[in-house]
């Protein structure tokens, strides 16, 4: 009797389907130039997932999952290489990242689009995302430089600088944002002295010091990355006396760059994509609850992971083509509002057919090509810390 059992027990569980789930495949940059930043963004895909796997998933109860992938930053091979994997051998169903946009890119036209796959970039801010064809698969809870270049130079402009030095890293991102900082300074009446383009991971910028330093500027606008090439700069021109006073556009906010540059960062300006709002202050509480401090891009990484797959609820499906096409209904007016910790209503409504207005953690709206309208936090640098000035 006891072997028929065992015998009937092994049957029932070979004949039983495994429970079905969603996957989503989390390509951020853990190696590479904005390493610091990863962690922070990955927990915060994460933590939309947890929330939604406690409100007993997506599509009829399916839990969702998640994988890694290092997109690193700049390596557009191992980032294409990392989605491949994600897509063919991890069976995702869609993938949030990356975290830069030149691996971004990579992405998108190697990986992404050759599969059908949804692919929602936290942090990739070039221009060039704006008009790149995508076949619909491509969007971004962050804004796009195009903006960030504005509201650059009008910081800059009210703290009374007149000229500026400028330096950027040499890929999509470093140039997008340097051309926007330099269109609108001197549209605004500015002088930007000199674009200089800087390498990643060299061990010495003396000579790009000397260069920027020759043709003078109030200030050094360093469109960079917080943990090479940016803070190279930086420390180079400390060390030669070049500048002691720097713009940090958003992929040089991070606590490591002021821990590791020290007190003369102090009084240096900058901003980061934020916002001011109940998200912002519900998803920092939400963070210290789930044992990990909030920092750049991570409330865009929960939001990226939260309307994927708020979208796959109201698509009814993971099929990448399909969801792309309610991506602008879940994100924008009309609708109930959607907070962080309220995407179990989110779902809730849209089982019922009902619609959401999800405003998430930086009061997100899409725009144009599917990217966020956005704010940002002008920040000053003191006592070591990265402080928020106002919003914008």
């Amino acid at each position: 009797m006891k072997k028929t059992l065992l015998a009937m027990a092994a049957a029932a569980a070979i004949s039983t389907p495994a429970m079905a789930e969603v996957k989503l495949g989390i390509a951020l940059g853990f190696t590479g130039p904005a390493e610091s930043l990863a962690e922070a963004m990955a927990r915060g895909a994460e933590l939309a997932i947890k929330e939604v796997n406690e409100a007993g998933g997506i599509l009829g109860g399916q839990t969702v999952t998640s994988t890694r992938a290092d997109s690193t930053c700049i390596d557009a091979s191992a980032a294409a290489a990392a989605a491949d994997r994600l897509v063919n051998a991890d069976k995702v169903d869609a993938i949030v990242g990356g975290l830069c946009s030149g691996a971004t890119i990579s992405i998108l036209q190697n990986v992404s689009m050759p599969t059908g796959t949804l692919q929602v970039s936290p942090s990739a801010t070039s221009p060039a995302l704006s008009t790149l064809e995508d076949n619909d698969l491509f969007f971004r809870a962050s804004p796009s430089d195009a903006r960030q270049g504005q509201v650059i130079a009008e910081v800059l402009q009210e703290q009374g600088f007149n000229s500026i030095a400028m330096t950027y890293t040499n890929n999509d991102y470093g140039k997008g944002l340097a051309d926007a900082i330099q269109s609108n300074f001197e549209a605004a009446g500015g002088e930007v002295t000199i674009v200089a383009a800087h390498e990643d991971g060299k061990g010495d910028y003396g000579a790009e010091v000397a260069a920027l330093a020759q043709a003078g500027g109030d200030i050094l606008v360093v469109v960079g990355y917080l943990d090479q090439g940016g803070k190279g700069i930086i420390q180079s021109s400390l060390d030669a006396g070049a500048y002691d006073q720097f713009f940090l556009p958003d992929a040089m906010i991070g606590d490591s760059l002021t821990s590791a540059i020290g007190a003369d960062l102090n009084g240096s300006i900058g901003t980061v994509p934020g916002t001011d709002s109940d998200g912002a202050r519900i998803y920092d509480e939400l963070t210290k609850m789930d044992g990990f401090a909030n920092g750049p891009y991570s409330p865009e990484s929960y939001d990226a992971a939260a309307i994927t797959l708020l979208a796959m609820e109201a698509a009814k499906t993971t099929t990448g083509a399909d969801v792309s096409k309610v991506m602008f209904d879940v994100t924008n007016a009309p609708g109930t509002e959607i907070l962080p910790g309220q995407l179990a209503q989110g779902l809730e409504i849209l089982r019922n057919g009902g619609d959401i207005n999800y405003v998430g953690a930086t009061a997100l709206e899409l725009i144009g090509a599917g990217e966020s309208a956005g704010s940002y936090r002008e920040i000053l640098v003191k006592d070591q810390q990265n402080t928020t000035v106002r919003y914008r």
